[in-house]
């Protein structure tokens, strides 16, 4: 059987601060009252900001997590000093050049910039190191001002903004009698096809994998594709192959909540070691609905809003090369339906189980990655610190399972864990994250492994009770070719 090996793997942010009123909350808040959206307005961080702020270089790989620990919290205090918005995986994207990609994306003219706008943004992303003459020539037809409104006068077109409240488009619905066609829900899904298209293209860019050499693609995205006969039909994977020339893949999405990537890597990894494709990759774009979701927490502290951007990932596993970290397929962990709910349950099913199956222990895992909501986002907001919460639990498992005394259980976090510091839609920040630091970690002799430990709330859906998770472990490749 062949091996499965983490290729690369990449990591974008798409700052879109001016989007952050068509997030479900926000949504929500500003039709009860609408001195909200003036409140949402005066707390919206500029691109500088954005670019400067710690959790965000980590995210794109800037950065190693433990440097999070030399700044003071909030985190929205500090600036990086001439940060980048560029690294080797990744981008912080700005929003204007976001309503480039979004045009790129759009088959179906359902976006509308005006004309000396999307002007600016061609001159913009004709210096993009991954925009093609092709993707050009989507912006070459603007609209004017007059047409906007025109398009608007309806009620079921959105406006688009830059700066917070300069308008330079409009979003129309894609069917007059079908509700899953409208404005609101397909710039949800061309907002996360138009940020996975900018992930994807990144780690085909960076790493030895070539687009015509996927086989195949696994999205694991929040949205849901479709219409009022296939609400969540999708394939998003495939619509965001085809942008970034993976002329020979096929594709599918994985649905599971915030558990998503973590079930993607699992058919990913089984589709290279069983033989059936050599090259897969595992895309996720951003989730617009979640924009400002706890921007009420912010305001609260007189913070910036933090949930101003979405995260987008991609993932290239394919098959050994000798010197990328393997995935280790005999140590899956899976959340059984009989498994129940509490913590500690969750934990045994995916950290102990399979640890136990390959002969480790807790410790043996150099480093966990586990749900690293960013606590900017969290705390205001009364939910506490999600990261903190999860590694208290693993110390403490590791406490009754006599591998570590109880005194020890401080420095846990510091020594197997890290401060949260990802985009809070939930894939997003559900320990993928960690997965580009890992794999770097690994390669330079840091680390020898780590345990990846996914959950899901499925009980949202009111479809069941049931939480779900998924972990996988993997680690450093002894270039045996097996």
């Amino acid at each position: 059987m062949v091996t499965p090996v983490i290729k690369g793997a990449s990591f974008v942010i798409t700052h879109t601060p001016s989007l952050v009123r068509h997030g479900s909350k926000p949504v929500r808040e500003i039709e009860k009252n609408k001195d909200v959206l003036g409140d949402i307005l005066s707390h919206l961080r500029s691109y500088e900001d954005a670019v400067a702020y710690p959790p965000n270089q980590v995210f794109i790989g800037n950065m190693r997590p433990e440097l999070l620990k030399e700044y003071e919290r909030p985190w929205t205090n500090a600036k990086i000093e001439n940060a980048d918005r560029f690294s080797p995986w990744g981008e912080i994207l700005p929003e204007d050049e976001f309503y480039g990609w979004l045009k790129i994306s759009d088959l179906y003219n359902l976006v509308s910039l005006e004309e000396s706008f999307l002007n600016n943004i061609r001159t913009n992303l004709e210096k993009h190191p991954l925009v093609k003459p092709e993707d050009l020539k989507a912006l070459e037809n603007g609209v004017t001002f007059e047409q906007i409104e025109e398009k608007l006068a309806d009620g079921s077109a959105l406006p688009l903004y830059i700066n917070k409240d300069q308008l330079i488009g409009v979003f129309v619905a894609g069917h007059n009698e079908d509700k899953f066609l409208s404005a609101h829900i397909l710039l949800e899904n061309l907002a996360n096809k138009a940020s996975g298209i900018v992930a994807m293209r990144h780690a085909l860019n960076s790493f030895d994998v070539k687009p015509e050499q996927i086989d195949y693609v696994v999205g694991c995205d929040e949205e849901a594709v479709g219409d009022r006969y296939q609400r969540g039909g999708g394939n998003m994977a495939k619509s965001i192959a085809e942008h970034a020339g993976c002329i020979n893949a096929s594709g599918s999405d994985i649905k599971s909540f915030c558990c998503a990537p973590a079930h993607a890597v699992s058919v990913a990894a089984a589709f290279v070691q069983s033989g059936i494709y050599e090259e897969v990759l595992v895309i996720g774009g951003g989730c617009l609905a979640k924009l400002g979701m706890k921007f009420a927490g912010n305001l609260s502290k007189d913070m910036p809003i933090t949930e101003d951007q979405m995260g987008a990932i991609a993932i290239l596993i394919g098959k050994d090369d000798g010197k990328s970290p393997k995935i280790r397929t005999d140590a899956f962990g899976k959340h059984e339906i009989s498994a129940g709910s509490s913590a500690q349950a969750i934990y045994q099913s995916l950290v102990v189980k399979p640890l136990e199956r390959i002969g480790k222990k807790i410790l043996d895992i150099d480093k966990f990655a586990v749900e690293l909501h960013n606590p900017d986002v969290t705390e205001p907001n009364g939910n506490g610190n999600v990261p903190k919460g999860n590694y208290r639990t693993l110390a403490a498992m590791a406490v009754l399972r006599k591998e570590m005394d109880r005194s020890e259980m401080d420095s846990f976090e510091d020594k197997h864990g890290m401060l949260g510091f990802s985009p809070t839609q939930g894939h997003i920040a559900s320990a993928i994250p960690f997965l580009g630091h890992a794999r770097d970690m690994i390669m330079n002799g840091e680390i020898d492994n780590a345990m990846f430990v996914g959950k899901g709330s499925l009980f949202l859906g009111k479809m069941t009770n049931l939480s779900d998770g998924m972990s996988f472990v993997i680690e450093k490749n002894d270039g045996s070719g097996l």
